[in-house]
């Protein structure tokens, strides 16, 4: 029986190398991939099919899912959409370069290799796609525009394409992770420190509070998982005879999707605002 193939972006940390380990094991036939070099020689390394991906570059996409399609006789079965990062900062602050940047790697490159995908599981008859969207794609935070806009995006992006593929057998359905053990932290510091001017802003006091939480070895909160929670849902998106539209994974997830559903708008900046 050949292996069912499954594309992961993002599988350098974290939710994605762990998905990748886990359907591995699971006899998923598994092209792991991430941007750098050094990270895909790690996966190769561990025992995983992994390429070079770049979501910024466009060539670079096209051309690891081409070589993708080579080693599988031209099929693929499932999409997990989940390399991304957060970009924090006030909205003031984040200039439209920054922004564009966000965009391209959360939501653009995503957008191209989904594309890509689909041609291709039209054509076989078959076909899922996944994206990790993020709590942050059901509420608004403070400083978080940029990774709240981007994942907002790919909220609406996905809900058109079901609706656009209900008569298709290709069925897709988002993740909503809240607070998930990762790097992902340690990258929103790094990107906050290059992108932002920090000290100059009406915000910097806030700003300082930010980086000592982001930056904070080890820091958690008490609804943090670890990414195996992410991969349970997963799994139930690509191999359920009935996937969910949506997985909310996490206390805070859940939590504020039903508060978003009873609470005023009003009601629900003032809680945001305290967090």
């Amino acid at each position: 029986m050949t292996s069912k193939s499954i594309l992961i972006t993002g599988c350098s940390t974290g939710i994605g190398l762990h998905a990748a380990k886990a359907l591995h094991e699971r006899g998923y036939r598994v092209f792991a991939t991430a941007r750098q070099q050094k990270d895909v020689a790690a996966l190769t390394e561990a025992g995983l099919e992994s390429l070079p991906l770049d979501l910024d570059n466009a060539e670079s996409i096209e051309a690891c899912f081409k070589l993708i399609l080579e080693k599988t006789g031209g099929t693929l079965d499932y999409l997990f959409n989940n390399g991304a990062y957060g970009q924090a900062g006030a909205v003031e602050d984040l200039s439209t370069d920054v922004l564009r940047q966000q965009f391209e790697t959360n939501v653009f490159g995503w957008h191209h290799l989904t594309r890509l995908a689909i041609k291709v599981m039209r054509q076989q008859g078959h076909g899922r796609i996944v994206q990790n969207s993020s709590v942050l794609g059901v509420v608004c935070m403070p400083y978080r525009g940029a990774y709240n806009a981007s994942k907002y995006a790919i909220e609406g992006l996905t809900d058109t394409l079901r609706l656009e593929l209900s008569d298709s057998p290709i069925h897709i359905s988002l993740l909503e992770p809240g607070p998930i053990t990762s790097n992902f932290r340690k990258t929103a510091a790094l990107k906050f420190r290059q992108n932002i001017d920090w000290e100059n802003s009406y915000h910097t006091e806030n700003y300082q509070l930010q980086l000592e939480r982001l930056e904070k070895k080890g820091a958690t909160t008490a609804f943090t998982l670890g990414p195996e929670a992410v991969t349970k849902c997963l799994l139930h998106a690509l191999e359920s005879k009935r996937p969910k539209l949506r997985y909310r994974i996490t206390f805070p997830t859940k939590l504020f999707a039903v508060l978003k559903r009873l609470l005023s708008a009003r009601a629900m900046d003032r809680i945001l605002t305290k967090g």
